[in-house]
């Protein structure tokens, strides 16, 4: 038969284990490639929530009476626009000061990151009024594009494409300023949120839409034109890394595709490399494209004679 235990046993069991596994998750070994070491005391890493807070108030001032506070009026705007405006900015001036000292080469703390952050974050408000001229003309081709919406509003308010959209925007004018890691977090946001991956780096024209959205992947790279739309399940991605004499990839190398105005890209289509899908092109679905498109061709599948 087994042999019982009491609880004292039970007890005395579970701080032996604990004991061992602490041990060895504070081997050096163990934690070597994990650990983040705080080089500046009382700095603490980036906050995703805090992140995600700011760009909830950023997109109630980018889409006034749409989000946070419905009942806006003309001439409440200003005072609601200015009032969470600033909360704003200051819950984003300081995440990106924490995103400047997570990778700052200093081992004590400094002023020059808050200094920096400061100033970067009243660059980047700046910028928000030509943000939310991209954004209005994504609504639209979004509404333009879509037989499904009954009006723009629908665009804004429902579809996953103006979500990524609102987030890569942002996160877009953060990485042109280099402000490190911040804009990655705000994109996988997006990503999480609608099952759309584009990296912040990656450079989008006017009048985008992502119909469905689900599965796209836009690498950082890549150049988009005006008025293009493509279709769930599209991946304009690297065909391959180059690696440096120690095997590691180079970065910061052009690797993914341009594609210019007026390109429609179907569902499941994947386009890799270096390479340009000329102006009004197609690209049907589930093709695969690692060489330049010319300007006004369609590509699909070849059928197979049956």
């Amino acid at each position: 038969m087994k042999k019982q235990t009491n609880a004292s046993d039970s007890i005395r069991v579970y701080e032996q284990q604990l004991s061992k596994v602490v041990d060895k998750l504070c081997s050096v070994d163990s934690y070597t490639d994990v650990y983040h070491i705080v080089k500046h005391h009382n700095i603490p890493m980036p906050s995703v929530q805090e992140l995600a807070k700011t760009i909830e108030l950023l997109k109630s001032v980018i889409f006034p009476g749409y989000f946070t506070n419905s009942d806006i009026s003309e001439s409440s705007m200003k005072y609601y626009t200015g009032s969470t405006l600033d909360r704003a900015m200051k819950m984003l001036m300081e995440q990106i000061k924490r995103g400047y000292c997570f990778y700052c080469v200093y081992e004590d703390e400094c002023t020059n990151c808050e200094y920096t952050a400061f100033d970067t974050a009243l660059t980047f408000m700046d910028k928000l009024p030509a943000i939310r001229e991209l954004l209005a003309s994504d609504a639209l081709a979004a509404f333009e594009g879509d037989p499904a919406a009954k009006q723009i509003g629908e665009t804004i308010f429902c579809y996953p494409s103006i979500t990524a959209l609102l987030h890569h925007r942002i996160a877009h004018e953060l990485y042109k300023l280099n402000v490190p890691l911040i804009p990655r977090i705000i994109s996988e946001r997006a990503h999480s949120l609608t099952g759309i991956d584009i990296h912040p780096g990656a450079s989008i024209g006017e009048r985008f839409f992502m119909d469905h959205g689900t599965g796209t992947v836009i690498g950082e790279t890549t150049i988009i034109g005006n008025n293009v739309r493509i279709y769930q399940g599209v991946t304009l991605g690297a065909k391959s890394f180059p690696l440096d004499e120690k095997g590691l990839p180079i970065k910061n190398i052009p690797r993914h595709p341009i594609v210019e105005d007026n390109v429609v890209i179907y569902a499941g289509a994947t386009i890799l490399g270096r390479i340009t899908i000329g102006k009004n092109a197609e690209i049907g679905g589930n093709v695969w494209v690692t060489h330049d498109v010319e300007a006004g061709a369609k590509v699909v599948q070849q059928r197979s004679d049956s």
